[in-house]
């Protein structure tokens, strides 16, 4: 069963969700709450295996109440998705930054929402449904300056160029095609990469990528 928390301070946005995911028999809303003070508080109660989490909340945004949940060793497993009104909204980059797994748009079909949430569960998750490469364009553009790339001296020559790849937006069977090889091994180097660098999901590695100059904004051929 994967447990799921909804932070959102429109009732009816909780209310649409929770009787969506409730209807599923795998999915199952274990909390809920109006502000991210509220949020931190069923995180720490109730450790969801991951959190639709509203960008702009009172007491504590979303933003805050991310990056609070990602840093705590003790909520390593529990994985933060957030929830917007607009595909390209400008907090989505520092989201991101904090850990998030991806976002979500609220008007996403009901499908896509379901998909997604168990994607994110799984740790297969890149960026919600319905995101392009021109976000990663965007989020690129908007990223500071690479980082010395000395975190990826642990990485071989093959998983750098697998990172790339991720970090570019290709999904797991794009990369075997790629790279000749397949899906089951180009999904052994993402996650063999993954735990080199301390990365949580898909979603962070793409970020590393961006913030070690491994990946340049343009590099979306």
């Amino acid at each position: 069963m994967i447990r799921v928390l909804l932070a959102d301070d429109q009732l009816l946005v909780r209310a649409g969700f929770k009787a969506l995911l409730d209807a599923q028999p795998d999915i199952g809303v274990v909390a809920e709450a109006a502000d991210g003070q509220q949020a931190l508080a069923a995180v720490r109660e109730h450790r969801p295996d991951i959190v639709l989490m509203d960008i702009r909340m009172p007491v504590v945004d979303g933003l805050a109440a991310t990056r609070r949940i990602t840093e705590d060793p003790q909520l390593a497993e529990v994985k933060v998705v957030m929830l917007t009104t607009f595909e390209l909204d400008e907090y989505v980059f520092e989201a991101l930054r904090s850990g998030a797994s991806g976002f979500l748009v609220k008007d996403t079909e009901p499908d896509e929402l379901l998909r997604a949430v168990r994607a994110v569960v799984a740790g297969d998750a890149l960026l919600s449904p319905g995101v392009t490469r021109r976000l990663i364009a965007e989020f690129a553009a908007r990223s500071k300056e690479p980082a010395a790339a000395g975190a990826l001296s642990e990485l071989t020559e093959r998983e750098r160029e697998v990172m790339a790849l991720v970090g570019i937006g290709l999904s797991n069977e794009e990369i075997a095609r790629r790279l000749v090889v397949s899906p089951l091994t180009a999904k052994t180097h993402v996650s063999r990469t993954m735990v080199k660098l301390g990365a949580r999901d898909r979603a962070q590695l793409v970020v590393l990528a961006y913030e070690s100059g491994l990946v340049r904004p343009g590099w979306l051929g």
